[in-house]
């Protein structure tokens, strides 16, 4: 063998090992798994894998929790889109942030907040780590802040389609024109077909890039708008609940008597609907039923997905995550809303499923929507990100750890703080004034417990998991339908300058 060939052989080698070691990366980022990121607006869990109420049906929620993991004792960080949204994004808590009310999507990672100026948002830390990201509907709180997706099929505006001629709530209820927010709380089968809601375009617009050939692993995010109020769906939905079927949830007409002055201008919301109100009209039950017809219809959507996923060659290699931003409050304390930090408006679906992760299982213990950041990097093979507040569900999922320590903190304007662990509520407002539930013998949070002495020391201990931290107002972030947080705002913020 003369010299020349055996240079020649050895560069020839070298050439092709790194080839081989080029075309490996790129088998590997290819192999990472795909995400599919579900966010549904206002809903909470009536939906069968977790409550069934009042015959709910939702099939593909069932699908979908017999593909994974279904967390039944899930809260959001803030009871409240905006600033629920923003948390799960960001990683950080609503009390870090001082986002405590709605904030412009581009606005909320600006060099006027320390916390968030240099945060990097969930979809971004994917695409910092090789990942195409995609968006479609309602992901922060109006979509997304600008080019945070590398393909963004935007938002349509609003929440409609509307009727002409709009049901009999003026959105305003017992409001003062000019003072208070309008809400579009209104219900009734309209439009005539599912290809006219919003929900369906975005679906579209999923269904094909499923279908799509991609040369590195996608994020990709999906918006429904329902079940966000008005409760508007095709009648076809209606008429799977017959509204001689339905039931309302437990209610207690003087359930009030016991909070606190805090809490009770929270829970003052008078461009909502009253329980009482409702029950006088004979509204009640066609509220309840409107909803769950909503939730009908977003199950359907969520179907279209799981078909296009199943057919896809994604299949295989796809972690599918689905959460809402809050509960919702059907009658439940006197009103139809989430705003409070009651159970029922804390308390949303959190589902998971993808490669390696149980089928089929459910988890009762209190977790966190702050969780759903690092949970994603970890189930996806991607580094941790130092600056997450939540912690990783995986180990949770996988192996049951940490259930008995399992707790959620929920944050409603500034320095008002719920805690939730197995079997109990614990509430501070800013006053320093509580409330305590047993949910051992009070599920539906009828009697605060505060001052009894047999829960001194439950009450101690929990005390010790508030946030140590309770950022002022982010200047940018306002909350104006409800007067409480109007003057909160400026009274603390006017207080820290």
């Amino acid at each position: 063998m003369n010299k020349t060939y055996l240079i020649l052989l050895v560069v020839l080698t070298f050439v092709f090992s790194c080839n081989n070691e080029k075309k490996n990366v790129e088998k590997n980022e290819i192999l990472k798994p795909n995400v599919l990121f579900i966010a549904v607006d206002d809903l909470n869990n009536w939906i069968t894998p977790i409550d069934g109420f009042s015959n709910a049906k939702t099939p593909n929620f069932d699908r979908l929790a017999q593909m994974g993991v279904t967390f039944s004792n899930a809260h959001v960080q803030a009871p409240l889109c905006g600033p629920s949204r923003a948390s799960v994004m960001s990683g950080l808590r609503p009390s870090t942030t001082g986002i405590y009310g709605m904030t412009p999507d581009n606005k909320i990672r600006r060099e006027g907040n320390p916390a968030t100026k240099d945060i990097t948002f969930l979809p971004e830390y994917f695409e910092n780590n090789g990942y195409h990201t995609m968006g479609i509907g309602k992901l922060f709180h109006i979509h997304a802040p600008d080019s945070v997706f590398n393909e963004s099929g935007g938002r349509v505006k609003g929440f409609g389609p509307y009727p002409e001629k709009r049901f009999v709530w003026d959105g305003f209820g017992k409001g003062i024109r000019g003072t208070h927010g309008r809400t579009s709380t209104d219900w009734g089968a309209f439009p005539d077909n599912d290809t006219l809601m919003p929900d369906h375009q975005s679906v579209n617009w999923v269904v094909e890039r499923l279908n799509r050939e991609y040369d590195k692993p996608f994020f990709m995010g999906l918006g429904f708008l329902s079940v966000h109020v008005p409760l508007y769906v095709p009648q076809k939905w209606f008429d799977m609940h017959p509204l001689e079927s339905i039931k309302t949830p437990p209610y207690l007409a003087d359930d009030l008597n016991d909070i606190p002055p805090v809490g009770l201008q929270i829970n003052d919301l008078p461009m909502m609907p009253s329980t009482e109100w409702a029950k006088e009209s004979g509204e009640w039950k066609k509220i309840v039923q409107a909803y769950l017809a909503c939730m009908s219809y977003v199950d359907y959507e969520l179907g279209r997905v799981l078909d296009a996923l199943e057919e896809s060659q994604y299949a295989d290699n796809t972690v599918v995550v689905l959460w809402s931003d809050h509960g919702y409050r059907l009658g439940e304390k006197g009103t139809f809303a989430k705003h409070a930090l009651w159970e029922t408006a804390t308390k949303a679906p959190l589902m998971f499923a993808g490669p390696n992760l149980p089928k089929g299982k459910k988890i009762n213990a209190p977790v966190e929507m702050l969780s759903i950041y690092p949970t994603l990097l970890e189930l996806s093979g991607l580094p941790a990100y130092e600056r997450n507040e939540g912690k990783s569900l995986v180990a949770m999922m996988k192996n049951d750890e940490g259930l008995e320590a399992a707790r959620a903190i929920s944050t409603f304007g500034m320095n008002n703080h719920a805690v939730k662990v197995n079997g109990y509520r614990y509430i501070q407002y800013e006053d320093g004034k509580e409330e305590f539930y047993d949910h051992s013998t009070d599920p539906n949070e009828w009697a605060n417990e505060a001052n009894n002495p047999k829960f001194k020391n439950k009450i101690e201990e929990l005390k010790t998991l508030l946030p140590k931290s309770n950022a002022k107002w982010d200047t940018e972030s306002n909350y104006t339908f409800q007067p409480y947080f109007v003057e909160q705002k400026i009274r603390t913020n006017s207080l820290t300058e």
